[in-house]
């Protein structure tokens, strides 16, 4: 088994600050773990801008951002990476065993910083009826397959959700060509930021339905057409109000969720908001998206930096 002073799981944004911070506050025996085979986490499909705006006093799209990261971790040698290395497991040990192409090992660590991120909430979380076509995907999915894949999914797109990842998915299928037929908000208001729904929505016209719902989603082997409607302040169907759009495409973008399951397989709990970073198991914390949802990355990299002088000092607390 290996042993580490320190282990970060994840090497997005928060990950990346968490290492750095940590080494900066003294910690040198660092292992930081990644499941993916590159650095950057979902900024690396996020090529459009307003990212860095808080933190570096500077406008970068999400590679940019990342990159800033990058560039510093790897001028620290002493800050281990393991790429392509998927955590399977961690107990109250504070032990984690992770898969690598070919071999699984385990390592046990003074201190785990978990910045795993979040994950994105799926159509049955939100309970829309209706068969299983192709054509059916996550904004995020979407945006990784047409950014890093160069892949289009669909042509006539009706978007489910007026999350800041929807909005910018709105954008980016129109540039590519793409009819975005719709997007559909339960609420009365808008789930993203303001900048997002002018550059995105206002700024090519796009059709924002407020108070609508996705009744029924319509197809065999691809999306066909969705059936809406509209709804009440209770969120109840308001009578004779369904009606239909012809679509190939439906993007589902309803928010987002911690990606907490090793946590919470662990029986670890996350401490509230006083307790910024903390759990239940002492030297274990938590940051980034995967200790809450955040609106800016800059905030979840300032949150990951608390994170990692944190874990600094319990180390030192038990070198002590």
């Amino acid at each position: 088994m290996i042993k580490r002073d320190l282990v970060v799981v994840g090497a997005g944004p928060a990950g990346m600050a968490a290492a750095i911070s940590a080494y900066k506050a003294g910690v040198r025996d660092i292992l930081l773990l990644e499941r993916e085979q590159f650095l950057g986490g979902v900024l690396n499909q996020c090529i459009h801008t307003g990212f860095g705006i808080e933190y570096f006093k500077e406008v970068l799209t999400g590679p940019e951002y990342a990159g800033r990261f990058i560039k510093e971790l790897k001028n620290l040698p002493e800050i281990n990476l393991s790429l392509r290395s998927f955590v399977i497991k961690l107990n109250c040990d504070k032990v984690l065993t992770f898969l690598k192409p070919g071999q699984m090992e385990q390592v046990k660590a003074k201190a785990i910083i978990m910045a795993t991120g979040c994950r994105e909430k799926t159509r049955e979380m939100v309970h829309i009826a209706g068969s299983r076509p192709s054509g059916i995907f996550s904004a995020g999915l979407a945006q990784k397959l047409i950014n890093i894949e160069g892949v289009l999914p669909g042509r006539e797109v009706v978007i489910v959700g007026s999350g800041d990842i929807g909005l910018i998915m709105a954008r980016r299928f129109t540039l590519e060509g793409a009819q975005v037929k719709a997007i559909i908000e339960i609420k009365d208001r808008t789930s993203g930021l303001l900048r997002n729904v002018i550059q995105c929505v206002k700024d090519y016209d796009l059709p924002l339905l407020f108070n609508h719902k996705i009744k029924r989603i319509y197809g065999n082997q691809r999306v066909k057409k969705v059936s809406l409607a509209k709804v009440d302040k209770n969120y109840n169907e308001i009578k004779d109000s369904e009606f239909f759009i012809d679509c190939d495409t439906v993007l589902i973008s309803t928010g987002l969720i911690p990606e907490n399951e090793l946590i919470e397989m662990a029986d670890i709990k996350i401490k509230s908001e006083d307790d910024l970073n903390k759990t239940s198991l002492p030297g274990v914390f938590v940051c980034g998206n995967s200790y809450k949802v955040y609106d800016l990355v800059d905030s979840a990299t300032k949150d990951s930096q608390e994170a990692g002088t944190m874990a600094a000092e319990y180390i030192r607390s038990l070198n002590a």
